[in-house]
């Protein structure tokens, strides 16, 4: 009985997940936004990163670009087989998880504001209605993180058609990266959309929670510097450090995303069960 359960549960989760995806890919609204989306990427592979990976290669820029920040700071820039894949990292650490802050903004916020949770809830699990719609919107990133990345092989290979192995191989390790610490932002999204009446909203959250956290752990390191570790609470707080590696040293952070994902997943779940939505 509990098996069957079980069973019913993780059959519920994969169709909630299959249908955000399809929601996303052929819904109206969804189409709209992967149109802007795919607009902004494709400005920024003509433009920075297609200009800006010639500094990479180039030796006069790279003297250049070492005395402006200092040697360690870029090392590991310098190391990347791929020059456009260099870029895009930088780009990519920064860029997505704002874009992950709008695309999970509203994985349960309109369900409340129509007040279709108790349609929901009738049919399935709780648990299969919060993890179903999780991987759903993680399903989706990585489909566009993924794209992404394809676009930015393909002009490197246009450039010089020897990198199409290592292109391969740098764009592989680079989505799983991104894909790892889009986990915890995508996870606070789902709690702040449960608690949120729309997705506006829980995006003010969202931007408040991270700003807030920044001036208050800033503040107190001043006086107790101890406190400087709170940091290591909020997702995306090792991105700054992510910025100098490459390859599978750039793993070494992975575990800081996937513990605050657990974390996150489990007060997630926690305030889906007690709450009346």
């Amino acid at each position: 009985m509990e098996n069957s359960k079980q069973s019913s549960d993780m059959r519920n989760t994969a169709l909630i997940a299959q249908f955000e995806i399809k929601k996303m890919l052929f819904n109206p609204r969804g189409i709209i936004a992967l149109t802007a989306f795919s607009l902004v990427w494709l400005l920024i592979l003509l433009y920075p990163i297609s200009g800006a990976s010639e500094f990479l290669i180039t030796p006069a820029y790279k003297e250049m670009i070492e005395g402006m920040f200092g040697p360690q700071l870029v090392s590991e820039l310098f190391k990347w087989p791929v020059a456009e894949l260099a870029i895009y990292w930088i780009i990519a650490l920064y860029l997505f998880p704002l874009f992950s802050i709008f695309i999970a903004a509203d994985q349960f916020s309109s369900d409340k504001s129509r007040g279709s949770f108790r349609f929901l809830t009738l049919r399935t699990s709780r648990d299969s209605i919060f993890f179903g719609r999780f991987i759903g919107y993680m399903a989706i990133q990585t489909l566009l993180l993924s794209l992404t990345v394809l676009a930015t092989i393909l002009l490197a290979v246009s450039r010089d058609s020897a990198l199409l192995i290592p292109a391969i191989w740098s764009g592989f390790v680079v989505v799983l990266n991104l894909v790892i610490v889009l986990l915890p932002y995508t996870a606070l999204m789902a709690i702040l959309s449960l608690y949120a009446n729309s997705a506006r909203q829980a995006t003010i959250y969202a931007i408040l929670i991270w700003a807030g956290m920044a001036i208050f752990v800033a503040i107190l390191n001043n006086y107790l510097p101890f406190i400087n570790e709170l940091k290591w609470i909020l997702p995306g707080s090792q991105v700054a450090l992510m910025i100098n590696t490459q390859g599978l040293s750039s793993f070494a952070y992975a575990p800081i995303a996937l513990l605050q994902t657990l974390a996150l997943l489990l007060l997630g779940r926690l305030y889906m069960k007690r709450s009346a939505l």
